[in-house]
């Protein structure tokens, strides 16, 4: 099922199987979203919930407890319940059971709103620790961007002008070996050679908002105030590019699988709720 939110300059479609934004076009039917090909890769713009990235062995331990998360957490892969709409934002809903406790032993609410304003598309996130422990856990975005024609004549603006250093993954884990993307004047052109190891993946930076130009006009911001970590991706000869504000990231090569001290990992306590945006607006 698909729901429908517009507003004068946009319109924005999301899919109730993982809340995923599907759509976004503007008032003169440009689609800003990946379609989907299979063939490149079958998803548009998934959550990545409870965590984000892969898990050593896909495991984590809890409490002397193994249990068994595949890449990305479970959320994507569920349907999403509609708790609240108008005719510019949907609030969409999924809650622990049985069967997301036997991969991950915690009682909480994950809310996604998304919400048009001007030329922007808003998406707030709610988790809602409703267990007794705290609760630890990874959220994050996985937009990909329709980036049609020649990739290289795509390049990324990053907010500031700052050393670029990302980790390069191992094995679908996060290495302890880091590059520096050449950025002169907080520029990036696209190649796809990027991406010969996959994402890239920057712990740390100072830019919260970057864009994506095509020959040299700027088309596409994402905006990411409070997200600490940051993965752009695609796949070789692919025209799309993922932009990915991230609270966590995926297991590092050295990780002992205890959850509560996974590096990058968000902890709320008993009851407690954590909020987090990011927008995407169209130039």
């Amino acid at each position: 099922m698909i729901t429908t939110i517009t507003n004068s300059n946009l319109t924005a479609q999301i899919n109730h199987l993982g809340a995923e934004l599907c759509s976004l076009k503007n008032n003169r039917s440009i689609e800003y979203i990946w379609e989907g090909n299979a063939d490149f890769w079958g998803k548009h713009s998934p959550v990545l919930f409870p965590i984000v990235g892969t898990l050593k062995n896909n495991t984590f331990n809890y409490k002397d407890a193994t249990y068994h998360l595949s890449r990305h957490g479970f959320a994507r892969d569920m349907l999403f319940e509609l708790i609240d709409k108008s005719e510019n934002t949907a609030t969409f809903s999924i809650q622990a059971s049985d069967d997301t406790k036997n991969k991950y032993p915690f009682d909480f609410e994950l809310q996604i709103n998304y919400t048009l304003s001007d030329n922007s598309l808003s998406i707030g996130y709610k988790v809602i620790n409703k267990s007794k422990n705290p609760m630890p856990f990874s959220i994050g975005a996985h937009p990909a961007f329709a980036l049609p024609g020649n990739f290289e004549d795509y390049s990324l603006q990053f907010e500031k002008d700052e050393p670029l250093e990302y980790n390069l993954l191992q094995n679908d884990l996060i290495s302890n070996e880091t590059k520096v993307l050449s950025s002169p004047n907080s520029l990036v052109p696209l190649k796809y050679e990027l991406f010969e190891n996959d994402a890239l993946i920057f712990k740390s930076l100072q830019s919260k908002y970057l864009t994506i130009l095509k020959n040299k006009t700027p088309l596409i911001r994402v905006r990411y105030p409070s997200f600490p970590h940051l993965g752009i991706w695609t796949k070789m000869n692919a025209p799309f590019l993922c932009i990915e504000p991230w609270f966590g990231y995926s297991d590092s090569v050295e990780s002992t699988g205890n959850l509560m001290e996974k590096e990058g990992i968000q902890i709320i306590e008993a009851d407690q709720i954590f909020e987090a945006e990011f927008s995407i607006e169209i130039l």
